[in-house]
């Protein structure tokens, strides 16, 4: 069987990223070597250190790719070819290739690790060229492949270390050089470079000397020497660049990184450098020294230059004892921890309504990029309150929306959320009221009449507002319901408010449509205590519903299983006093300029 069609069966039949975390998963990167001088004397070896762990690996033959993907939802994923470095006479495979893999996917990057090569007068019939074919069809197999490894095509960078660097470098400037037979439909040039202490010159006296004479040799002419000293071949096309040196390397001078820049910058390519005072050659990753945070400034690089998207935190609005102050935040990077923000004082204080309260503020990001915001504006108003904002700092002018207005016998408006249809690019607004006379099966005297059902107005500009609907009869009294994305559906997760016999509990439904019809509530997904204003959030593929413990005061949360609900209270922590919140996803940059409040 074809080697590639082999691995993608592999592939089609479902393993996961784990199963290409050790080098054993990796596999040929070609059918056919080209160039090749058959030489059954010469075969691969690894190098150990005095513990006997591999340090790199020696002699490579055949090259192969060791794929490391991300495990998400997108089909459109960066990915990133690693050429570890070694002076062309190894490869530290470990260190400066499947750790910055990991790493690479930590920040939602798919990595392959590239074993190219080793230039070898002994198995290529021209070694100048031997890492550059392996490095060019690398790029062209993860373009060939990119639909089946959900890998964007036009985000598909390289990444070298030291000689490998050089080798990305090449395959930067010369990418149009046609070394081995090839369908050329199928570009070779990465969209993107990252250069970690490279080696970019052959010219005497800024070279590394090892690398030089082991890809050109001993006796290379000025022509060839000049034609890989590739700070020389930049022009206008080379990829943008992202470069790490450090001044006191003693193997590869910096001026390899400043010559290969002020190339760049010539020509107009983007590009970022950074030059630390200390670190010496070969630091991978970091461990001491000032060049150790160069990975969270790549990752600033790659978000600046939209091939990945920037990390988001939870941040979970909510309100104070009876609403008067209004709107407070608070914020968590997992999920379970929550810290206030503004000192847990209100970012908005409210205008509009009856009693001017802020309850249950619900805020979503819509479809325009604006934060939209719906909050609760007294016991017994017939309508809601309405303000965006573009940074959660900022708020238009707040109105009223008399979303009851013409039902008579209104008593109350309560816990209003919003959801956005991206398809319908449409609004659903939706609340809890009770209406005098209507689902008296349900009536009780023990919760003074109220008998709430769940109603629903849609909207495109939270100006026009379709007439109020029912949209859910569950048979119980019901309030707090709040609605999301799930799968090609959706779930509500409400509050069974029936007093007699005691509910106090939250529930799931479902339906195909945002707008219904919903299905019978489950059984309750929370314990035995009582429990009202759930909102949730995917983590890691299963749903984390928060709930206040209103006669306990204090915050409780249940996480979605296999089997059922996981009560996790004891793992979650709030600010105290947190009342009936939701909780939403932002961009850590709107993170940090709330925390500047």
């Amino acid at each position: 069987m074809n080697k590639k069609l082999l691995f993608g069966l592999v592939l089609f039949l479902g393993l996961s990223i784990n199963c290409f975390s050790q080098e054993s998963a990796a596999f040929p990167l070609w059918d056919k070597i080209p160039g090749v001088i058959k030489n059954e004397a010469y075969k691969e070896e690894p190098r150990l250190d005095a513990q006997g762990n591999r340090t790199g690996v020696r002699k490579v033959t055949e090259p192969t790719l060791i794929p490391f993907l991300v495990e998400n939802k997108s089909s459109k994923n960066a990915a990133v070819i690693i050429c570890p470095g070694g002076g062309y006479a190894l490869l530290s495979i470990d260190k400066e290739g499947i750790n910055v893999a990991k790493w690479f996917n930590s920040i939602g990057v798919s990595a392959f690790v590239l074993k190219y090569r080793l230039p070898s007068d002994d198995i290529m019939i021209d070694k100048t060229v031997g890492p550059l074919q392996d490095a060019q069809e690398a790029i062209r197999t993860l373009r060939r492949n990119a639909v089946k490894w959900n890998l964007d095509v036009n985000k598909i960078g390289i990444m070298g270390f030291s000689a490998g660097g050089h080798l990305a470098s090449t395959a930067s400037t010369h990418y149009l050089d046609k070394v081995y037979d090839t369908d050329r439909d199928v570009s070779a040039r990465p969209d993107f470079s990252m250069l970690i202490y490279p080696v970019i010159s052959m010219e005497k006296g800024i070279t590394h000397n090892g690398s030089k004479e082991s890809l050109l040799g001993k006796t290379a002419s000025a022509d060839l020497i000049a034609k890989y000293s590739n700070e020389k071949e930049v022009n206008e096309k080379t990829p943008p660049t992202f470069l790490v040196h450090a001044t006191d390397d003693g193997a590869v001078p910096v001026e390899n990184s400043i010559n290969y820049y002020l190339a760049l910058k010539k020509n107009k390519v983007p590009a970022e450098m950074h030059l630390y005072q200390n670190g010496g050659h070969g630091f991978g990753l970091g461990t001491k020294g000032t060049h150790t945070d160069w990975s969270a400034s790549l990752e600033h690089w790659l978000v600046a230059n939209k091939i990945i998207a920037e990390k988001s935190v939870y941040i979970f609005s909510y309100f104070k004892g009876n609403g008067e102050d209004g709107l407070h935040l608070a914020y968590s990077e997992d999920g379970y921890k929550w810290q206030s923000l503004k000192n847990d004082t209100s970012f908005l204080t409210p205008e509009v309504g009856k009693d001017k309260l802020m309850r249950d503020p619900c805020i979503i990001k819509g479809g325009d990029g604006l934060y939209h915001m719906v909050w609760t504006v007294s016991w017994t108003d017939k309508g809601i309150g309405y303000a965006s904002s573009k940074d959660l700092i900022h708020w238009s002018k707040q109105e009223f929306l008399p979303v009851m207005e013409y039902e008579s016998g209104t008593r109350n408006t309560w816990a209003p959320e919003i959801t956005y249809d991206s398809k319908q690019k449409k609004y659903m607004i939706y609340w809890a009221s009770t209406i005098e006379g209507k689902f008296m099966e349900t009536q009780s005297e023990e919760e003074k009449g109220y008998n709430h059902r769940i109603y629903y107005a849609t909207t495109k500009d939270f100006k026009k507002i379709t007439r109020t609907k029912l949209l859910y009869e569950p048979g119980f009294n019901v309030i707090d319901s709040s609605i999301l994305k799930d799968g090609k559906g959706y779930i509500m997760f409400l509050k069974d408010e029936t007093k007699v016999p005691v509910q106090k509990n939250i529930k799931v439904a479902y339906s195909d449509k945002l707008t219904g019809p919903y299905s019978k509530a489950s059984a309750p997904i929370t314990g035995d205590y009582w429990a009202e204003g759930p909102t949730a959030i995917k983590i890691d593929g299963q749903w984390l519903v928060y709930f206040d413990k209103y006669t306990q005061k204090k915050y409780g949360a249940v996480k979605q299983k296999a089997n059922g609900w996981e009560d996790v209270s004891d793992k979650i922590s709030f600010p105290l006093g947190t009342r009936h919140g939701t909780v939403f996803e932002v961009p850590k940059s709107t993170l940090l300029q709330l925390m500047k409040e």
